[in-house]
């Protein structure tokens, strides 16, 4: 738990801990604050699907010169429960570092106790959604090591 960074964690915490009707309201205000794609990332442009996901959803992460990670998500207001998963790493991960992002667990979302709250098939969603940023920044941390 101690790797992640500690927004997400403060997330993550909160979910856990939270009576069990009122994590879909949380999930809802997650959906809600998820941050726009920038104008040039309109049509999807060298970002990845996510086909595990039930709904369009797209995703790419940048790893800065500094570091830090950059995740950018596009998913449609119709898919409330992933938009939120998105909306969630959006905060939890903002200005993390690559290797906070790679320590983030792959389970993230069952510690989160969503399990319970939504269906199997939306948890696997938003796992495939973790797993494709994780492997993104990984690509791209790679080969500034071998330099």
């Amino acid at each position: 738990m101690s790797d992640m960074p500690p927004k997400l964690a403060e997330i993550v915490d909160e979910f856990a801990t939270a009576p069990r009707d009122v994590v879909l309201e949380m999930l809802l205000e997650f959906a809600d604050a998820m941050p726009p794609l920038p104008a040039e990332l309109a049509g999807h442009e060298g970002m990845e699907q996510v086909p595990e996901c039930q709904t369009q959803f797209f995703l790419k992460a940048i790893v800065q010169p500094d570091g830090s990670v950059t995740s950018l998500f596009d998913c449609p207001p119709e898919a409330p429960t992933t938009r939120a998963f998105a909306g969630i790493l959006a905060e939890g991960l903002a200005g993390a570092s690559a290797a906070e992002v790679l320590a983030v667990p792959d389970d993230l979302y069952s510690r989160m106790g969503l399990a319970q709250a939504i269906s199997p098939l939306r948890v696997r969603g938003g796992t495939a959604i973790l797993a494709r940023l994780k492997r993104q920044v990984a690509e791209q941390v790679v080969p500034h090591q071998a330099g």
